[in-house]
């Protein structure tokens, strides 16, 4: 291994991982493998660089317990970690010291923070994705063809946007966008994530259809996400930035309770008649237990004596307004049109004015 050498490259990974400066082969391994999971790509040296500005530069140091002594002299900065094996040797704070590195972290006791803390240097600690989570009050509320219109109108109006289909017995949302047969993965390819999954990896995986990224269903028999996946994919959705648009079921289980607990704002769906109200309580009352800020949106025609405002009170939500009726929808789906395609239609108008409300902090009922 020589003075400059590159660590391993790995397909999909970034270039803006850590400096890693050590020459125990096993040691190495154990880091680039540290590496890989956090979905960043380091640069490997023996010692501290000759060109001074990657020691500088550098988001992150990992200093080997072999290669601090080859680091005394270096230029004092912040994100320098002594790493090693040795959990009994009483000379790792003075190198520690020395280097004035950070902390000292021990493998693999520290593997989890350690990939955590590669991972926030390789994609960046930015604003958090804003998370719309849309659940219909029964069955056929409209909640999916929400869901995707509001994910396109993101897309086309610039926002990086990704689509978490959350209801397996939904019938697939990629089938609702025309994406059916678009290459990625589906979400049988994560049942048995946990910890952290690499956001940037999660995006690149997944179907681009219609300027998004969608999590959906394969035609296969896994009907439940586990909540360790559900936990670990919508943390990675989140941390890319943008907004993250669920579909979720109207049953509250283990993994769709993981879901809610990371959505900043829950849209109900609700037809405007007597038994979807009453059915809407229910759903209200178990999805409330977890998500703080559930809205109604409410959808047309309504029973006589019912409107749009009377239906959000009966529930005691925030009306975040009236689903408009697009005659045009059906049509349009036939043609593998997916909802919200039509930038001048009534479905995409409704979805544009919420996420300028939502997306500027002002009021989105």
């Amino acid at each position: 291994m020589s003075g400059g050498s590159a660590g391993r490259p790995a397909a999909g990974l970034r270039r803006d991982g850590p400096l890693i400066l050590t020459e125990d082969l096993e040691l190495l391994d154990d880091l680039l493998r540290l590496c890989a999971a956090a979905g960043a790509e380091p640069q490997v040296h023996h010692a501290v660089p000759e060109e001074r500005a990657s020691w500088e530069a550098a988001p992150l140091v990992l200093v080997g317990d072999d290669a601090a002594a080859r680091c005394r002299g270096a230029s004092r900065r912040r994100g320098v970690l002594l790493v090693g094996r040795d959990q009994d040797d009483p000379q790792v704070w003075r190198r520690a010291v020395e280097i004035g590195a950070d902390c000292v972290l021990r493998l693999p006791d520290a593997e989890g923070w350690l990939v955590d803390r590669i991972a926030d240097v390789a994609e960046g600690v930015g604003r958090p994705a804003l998370t719309v989570g849309v659940i219909g009050g029964r069955g056929g509320a409209g909640a999916s063809t929400l869901a995707c219109a509001l994910a396109v109108t993101a897309a086309r109006e610039g926002q990086r946007t990704m689509l978490v289909d959350g209801d397996p017995l939904g019938g697939g949302l990629d089938v609702l966008l025309g994406g059916e047969r678009a290459q990625g993965r589906r979400w049988p390819d994560f049942a048995a994530s946990k910890g952290r999954v690499a956001g940037g990896a999660l995006e690149e995986s997944l179907p681009a259809v219609h300027g998004l990224r969608v999590l959906s269903w394969d035609r296969g028999d896994t009907v439940v996400v586990p909540p360790e996946a559900m936990r670990s994919v919508l943390a990675a959705a989140r941390r890319r930035g943008g907004v993250v648009v669920v579909d979720l079921p109207r049953r509250v289980d283990e993994g769709v309770a993981e879901a809610l607990a990371q959505l900043d704002i829950g849209l109900l769906v609700v037809p405007g008649e007597l038994r979807a109200v009453a059915a809407a309580r229910r759903v209200a009352s178990a999805v409330g237990m977890v998500l703080g800020d559930l809205r109604a949106v409410v959808r047309g025609p309504y029973a006589s004596g019912l409107d749009e405002q009377w239906v959000a009170d009966v529930l005691d939500l925030p009306l975040t307004g009236e689903l408009p009726v697009d005659a045009g929808l059906f049509t349009d789906l036939d043609s593998g049109v997916p909802p919200g395609a039509g930038a001048r239609g009534p479905l995409a108008r409704f979805c544009s004015a919420f996420w300028e409300r939502a997306l500027t902090g002002g009021a989105v009922s």
